[in-house]
């Protein structure tokens, strides 16, 4: 019976924010309330947990999205973004193309929100399409395949991150881990199978985009922006491999735990940023601040949402769901990341948003975290997997790249939903491969 309230409530999710277009964060919360009550709650009580819930989630949460949107922010509006691209392309040249915008990709995935990422990049890559005449998927797939994988894998993203804090799981881990598992997933569903779309020829919509490129002297060097876009990815990896190397209670492993705790360790980046790439190029702090602003009043809804799914998880928890579940599969071989994998990816496949299904997935399979048995870390990134597999016609992004490379939905499920499916499938593999060492 709780199982089937909890089906229920998923299914009153999909009538909420696909029949009925309600907001995300309004529907989860609705959803927990719903199936609080229905689970025996008092109506206080439902209440209370889906408070807690979403305070629990968004403690520290609230302010790492907030530097990274700070951090995304400056790195956008300095040209950092557009220095880095065009230096990769260079240095790859035309027929290394893909593994430029692989590159490319990845990096400035890493510091921005999927959406902002791909909507810098794409008059970018059509300004490449324009100039060398290759097929638009061809170019565009690796860039795309790139973003998702670091939407869906890595901190600090929405996503992974607000499931590392559900599953109490090391961020740095997470993000090395992730790195890992990233690789293959990134090359085999970028430029190995945009390679196989280059006969796959759309002609790309007219006059869609006016792009000019900067000057020199509009933008920074090469070396502080790629320097500037991966502080944060470099102390959270470093404090990781040194926990693992040195011992507890080393000053060394004291000072990099320090630095490398995500909120320290963005903020730290935020700083960096303000100096190199607002300040020393002779933008004043009024300037700076009104693009700080900006990132975060970009950022209100999708915390909403994360706290939406910490309210969900809440009441999952606290009205006995979850101790059920965990009873329920104690019996049976089942892994717990295969099965993180696939309540996500059903949830994916049903509401579209990949954020939503990994919160909901992290909700369900929470009380089967037992960091004896098996990584927190890996938890995280099996039900990130999970949360990109197969997007089609309920998911936002399916439209995004559908319109953008003026394809068919035919063409569009066979290029980007393939893509997705096959990111998501890699990380699950690569995820079980790495279970096995760690």
């Amino acid at each position: 019976m709780p199982l089937l309230i909890v089906l229920f409530g998923i299914l009153l999710l999909l009538v909420l924010i696909l029949g009925l277009r309600l907001n995300a964060f309004l529907a989860l919360v609705l959803a927990a309330l719903v199936i609080g009550v229905m689970e025996g709650m008092p109506f206080a009580a439902a209440v209370k947990s889906i408070e807690k819930g979403v305070g629990d989630t968004l403690g520290s949460l609230t302010l790492i999205i907030g530097f990274g949107a700070m951090l995304g922010s400056l790195i956008v509006e300095s040209g950092a973004a557009q220095t880095i691209t065009f230096r990769l392309l260079n240095l790859f040249g035309e027929k290394r193309l893909p593994w430029a915008m692989v590159l490319t990709g990845f990096i400035i995935g890493v510091p921005l929100f999927y959406n902002a990422a791909f909507v810098l990049l794409i008059p970018v890559a059509f300004a490449i399409i324009k100039a060398t005449g290759l097929p638009s998927l061809y170019v565009g797939i690796p860039m795309a395949a790139a973003l998702s994988v670091t939407h869906g894998y890595l901190p600090p993203h929405p996503g992974p991150s607000a499931i590392a804090v559900i599953y109490k799981a090391d961020f740095g881990l997470t993000l090395l881990y992730g790195i890992i598992v990233a690789i293959p997933a990134i090359i085999i569903a970028g430029p190995i199978w945009g390679g196989l779309l280059k006969n796959y020829k759309v002609p790309p919509p007219k006059d869609l985009f006016g792009f000019k490129e900067r000057t020199a002297d509009e933008m920074p060097g090469f070396g502080i922006s790629l320097f500037t876009a991966l502080v944060p990815v470099l102390l959270m990896a470093i404090s990781a491999v040194v926990n693992l190397m040195l011992p507890e209670g080393a000053p060394a492993r004291a000072f990099f735990e320090l630095v490398g705790n995500p909120v320290v360790a963005l903020l730290i980046s935020v700083l960096i940023a303000i100096w190199l790439l607002g300040v020393r190029r002779g933008r004043n702090m009024n300037e700076v601040n009104q693009t700080l602003v900006g990132a975060v009043t970009s950022t209100a809804i999708v915390l909403f949402t994360i706290g939406g799914g910490g309210a969900l998880k809440g009441v999952i928890v606290d009205s006995g769901v979850g101790k059920y579940i965990e009873g329920l599969v104690s019996g049976y071989a089942v892994s717990p990341l295969l099965m993180a994998w696939g309540v996500a990816a059903l949830i994916r496949v049903s509401l579209g948003s990949a954020t939503v299904a990994a919160l909901t997935a992290g909700g369900i399979v929470l009380p089967l975290i037992d960091p004896a048995v098996v990584s927190p870390e890996l938890m995280v990134l099996a039900t990130g997997a999970g949360s990109l597999m197969f997007s089609h016609v309920n998911d936002p992004g399916f439209w995004m790249f559908k319109e953008y490379f003026n394809l068919s939905i035919p063409q569009t499920i066979a290029s980007w939903s393939v893509m997705e499916t096959i990111v998501s499938v890699l990380g699950l593999m690569g995820v079980l491969a790495l279970d096995v060492v760690v």
